[in-house]
């Protein structure tokens, strides 16, 4: 009896020690189930991203606000030598009190002018269609939901819920309040981020984050000085020749100078049909502005930033744009140019990494 009980207690222990029927014990299953399960998690990253790519850009935007607002907060420190805390404090407020200025005092003249912009504008465009048709360049019937819709189209349908008055208003909020936050302590977030890599990649986190918001506060201070020259330049230049409505147009440009390519473009011809709405002449001299101004923005703003920052090449930022618009809408085509310079910047580093190991792989492989 003895025997029989310790015969059966071995063949009980011996059987919950043994592997049950989902213990994988083969070496070559478990790895190509690790990679299964490392391309499947990839998958899914990707699809969550794309599910969630409006966030996402509101966050990048909100980053991309923190680098102006640390950018003006900086540059105020080299004439201001107090607190970094006060520094920032008096940028948010010169900031809210343009927005305030901006709405109450020429919200009202450029609500009036923004009324019969549209009219204007497909005035012009119906005489170029009336025009074309004459020659035999077809009928063209345009409309302006015909015109919105194809703008709708190309800029993508993804953050479309941001063309809404309404929502662009609370996406701006949102955008201004994320940055805000970031702006007031960025190395809280960065050290947060750094915490959940591993620890012989955080160093080279820190150099990556450092050159980025390096690059992107410059990035950003030259967009907003060619905004500045541009709206500026363009609105005086309007009042002089006599073009109707200066100062929507010198908003619509400075505005759309934070676009590259494809703002100056518009612009451009909003400003050339505004300007022939009023006579021939003042339809060149609208042409000779944009010219003017264009030219002092390209050769003179543009390569002065472009020496303290990434030099990206003018192909690569409309290919960007184009892509990020039709894939993201019209929160990617703003953002398409900080995207592509921080893109650059990791490579850049990554390139340097590889340089820099490239001796020692040399040195260990030889004899």
């Amino acid at each position: 009896m003895v025997e029989r009980k310790e015969r059966a207690q071995a063949r009980a222990k011996a059987t919950a020690n043994a592997p049950g029927p989902t213990e994988i014990r083969s070496q070559l299953v478990r790895s190509e189930l690790l990679k299964a399960s490392v391309w499947i998690g990839l998958a899914l990253f990707v699809g969550v991203c794309v599910i969630l790519i409006q966030p996402i850009l509101l966050i990048f935007a909100g980053i991309v606000m923190a680098s102006m607002l640390d950018g003006g907060t900086r540059l105020l420190g080299r004439v201001l030598p107090i607190a970094r805390g006060w520094r920032l404090l008096i940028v948010c407020l010169s900031l809210v009190v343009f927005l305030v200025w901006t709405m109450m005092f020429a919200g009202s003249q450029i609500a009036d002018q923004a009324a019969t912009l549209q009219t204007v504008v497909m005035g012009q465009v119906e005489r170029i269609a009336a025009w074309a048709s004459e020659h035999g360049m077809g009928n063209l019937q345009l409309d302006t939901k015909t015109i919105t819709d194809n703008l709708a189209g190309t800029f993508g349908r993804v953050t479309a819920a941001v063309g809404t008055v309404l929502g662009a208003l609370t996406s701006l909020v949102m955008v201004l309040v994320l940055g805000i936050f970031i702006a007031i302590e960025p190395r809280l977030y960065e050290r947060g981020v750094a915490w959940m890599l591993p620890m012989k990649s955080r160093e080279n986190f820190y150099i990556t984050t450092a050159r980025m918001g390096f690059t992107l506060r410059r990035l950003m201070a030259g967009r907003l000085l060619g905004m500045l020259v541009e709206g500026i330049g363009t609105w005086l230049a309007c009042l002089m020749v006599g073009i109707p409505m200066a100062a929507l147009m010198g908003l619509l440009t400075g505005l759309l100078a934070f676009i590259p390519n494809i703002g100056a473009i518009v612009s451009g011809v909003l400003l050339v049909l505004v300007g022939f709405s009023a006579g021939t002449d003042t339809g060149l001299w609208a042409i000779a502005i944009y010219f003017i101004v264009q030219t002092v923005d390209g050769y003179l703003i543009v390569p002065m930033v472009a020496k303290q920052t990434v030099d990206l090449a003018p192909a690569l930022v409309l290919g960007a744009q184009i892509l990020f618009g039709a894939l993201l809408g019209i929160m990617g085509l703003f953002l398409a140019d900080p995207i592509v310079a921080m893109i650059k910047v990791a490579l850049e580093r990554e390139a340097e990494r590889n340089a820099g190991a490239l001796p020692k792989t040399k040195a260990a492989a030889s004899p």
